[in-house]
């Protein structure tokens, strides 16, 4: 699409079934964005849709069915909406690398599977071997006791991803990595890769061996450069990277899911069927590794505490450091536990809890946290787990920083609060404790307001939260250049927020961009009026 054009898009849908196409990120009038329920009904088998709205941006952006499970069968692909004025990079030439997840079970099943077995795709769980490596290097008390409170939670510690390359297979341009898709490059040419993660449920970290990336846009928008060896890029999320290949030579694009189960790849060369080596893949992490150290239990990042809100049938009674009730958890000390807000839940400490690196927060008259200011409790500085951050230099998201300011610069007029949760045993999933189905109406922001959207997560999963119709800016800590994002990676036990102007009347979704979990009823819609 060209940017300052109408675009007028015809589909024609010959499915037996109803279908629908959702323009990822783009800002466009609600009956045009594509979700069936929502604002529009779907298009039904034999009918053509006109979609029909003004493009006001530019930039990397992706489009994909928003009707039952079509995404993971297939339904997406890249969109890209090139500049009205000349862009502030400078590039020879482009390739757009769309990343997916590819299963030949149905989509159905899976999702059968997931609720009926916790870990059903995890085959890389922690074995007897490992139980006496960990005894090795953490002694037997320290191992069992780990081993025990994981098991009190019904949880693996290796739980990654819910869907692995155990079904999967990583496409790049819809290519395995046997395929080997090429792109081409002559020799000092810079060239603009715009990398899409159009995947139902993966997670990966991207690399080019041998060549350094600048970072030039997140989600479609400009952002100041910045040079990586690897980024980490979410389910939805987009990047747009410029590499400068001197040498007559081949180089591997590596994206390596999450889990370590699995990977895709292409080759950037200056000839067809060239190949280059492959990067061995990193071992599979283990949730909680990275804070165990001295403090134990209490300090450990992406501990799942779901059953503060939802999870019911989780015993705590005799897990170290808590007593009583475990539906309010009274009486747990958190004083260490790092990045994990529980601001709202009565009687406990929370003298100590960290993620603002010992800076005081600055509030405004209002009593509100100056805008652009980073949360207590949130970890931009952190790519996430799995992730060596001495090994290369990583994105994390306190490196976004805007092209330019946002034009609304009012302070925030009020906050909203919400909770992910989640029942991984029952592979249930929630805002509040909610699933889609059991709540009574819309979540509410008032027309032009300007708000706070928090989030915390009281799960141990990544989440990619994605908000239709309008930018949230996420408030990393870069005061008025802030980046523009329409999909927010929230890391377990994470606390972000993100600033909002409402200023796109009528009805919008809102939920993760994980497509089990959205089935699953982590979905809401956001009515502006």
């Amino acid at each position: 699409l060209k940017e300052g054009q109408d675009a007028v898009l015809r589909v024609t849908n010959l499915l037996d079934e109803s279908t629908s196409i959702h323009w990822h990120g783009l800002i466009l009038p609600p009956e045009m964005d594509g979700v069936p329920g929502v604002s529009f009904a779907g298009i039904a088998p034999g009918e053509t849709f006109t979609y029909r709205f003004p493009v006001r941006q530019n930039g990397t952006y992706w489009y994909h069915s928003h009707s039952g499970m079509q995404e993971q069968l297939g339904h997406a692909g890249p969109l890209i909406i090139d500049a009205a004025e000349r862009e502030p990079i400078r590039y020879d030439r482009e390739h757009v690398l769309l990343l997916t997840d590819w299963t030949f079970e149905d989509p159905m099943s899976v999702f059968r599977n997931l609720k009926t077995m916790e870990g059903y795709y995890n085959f890389q769980e922690r074995t007897i071997a490992d139980f006496f490596a960990d005894v090795r290097n953490n002694g037997f008390s320290q191992t069992a006791e780990m081993r025990g409170m994981w098991a009190k939670m019904r949880m693996s510690s290796r739980d990654i991803a819910d869907v692995t390359g155990s079904t999967y297979t990583y496409l790049l341009n819809g290519h395995s990595p046997q395929e080997n898709w090429n792109a081409l490059f002559k020799a000092g040419e810079r060239v603009r890769l715009r990398v899409i993660n159009g995947s139902a449920m993966s997670y990966f970290d991207v690399r080019i061996p041998g060549l350094k990336m600048t970072v030039v846009a997140a989600d479609g928008q400009p952002v100041q450069p910045v040079p990586v060896d690897e980024f980490r890029i979410g389910v939805a999320e987009t990047y747009d990277v410029l590499v400068s290949p001197e040498d007559d030579r081949a180089y591997t694009i590596f994206a390596e899911a999450m889990d370590r189960s699995g990977y895709a790849r292409a080759t950037l060369a200056p000839r067809e069927g060239m190949q280059a080596e492959i990067p061995k893949r990193r071992q599979i992490a283990d949730r909680g590794m990275e804070a165990m150290g001295a403090h134990g239990m209490g300090d450990m990042e992406g501990m799942d505490h779901s059953g503060m809100s939802n999870m019911e049938g989780m015993d705590h009674s005799n897990m170290p450091g808590m007593s009583g009730d475990d539906a309010g958890m009274e009486g747990m000390d958190h004083s260490n536990m790092e990045g994990m807000d529980h601001s709202n839940m009565e009687g406990m400490d929370h003298s100590n809890v960290g993620g603002m690196s010992g800076e005081q927060a600055k509030v405004g008259e209002n009593g509100i946290l100056i805008a652009g200011e980073a949360q207590p409790g949130s970890r931009y500085d952190q790519a996430g787990i799995g992730i060596d951050p001495n090994e290369r230099r990583v994105l994390v998201y306190r490196d976004l920083k805007a092209f330019t300011p946002w034009p609304d610069r009012r302070e925030p007029g009020r906050e909203l609060e919400l909770h992910l949760t989640g029942n991984m045993e029952r592979y249930m999933w929630s805002f509040d404790g909610k699933k889609f189905s059991e709540v009574t109406g819309p979540i509410h922001f008032v027309k032009d307001e300007r708000l706070r959207l928090i989030l915390i997560n009281d799960t141990m999963m990544e989440h990619p939260i994605h908000l239709h119709g309008m930018w949230m800016e996420l408030e990393n800590g870069q005061g008025e250049l802030i980046p523009r994002k329409h999909t927010l990676n929230v890391k377990p036990g994470e606390r972000v927020s993100a600033l909002i102007t409402a200023d796109a009347e009528g009805s919008w979704a809102f939920h993760c961009h994980l497509l089990y979990h959205m089935d699953a009823g982590m979905f809401r819609v956001v009515q502006v009026s």
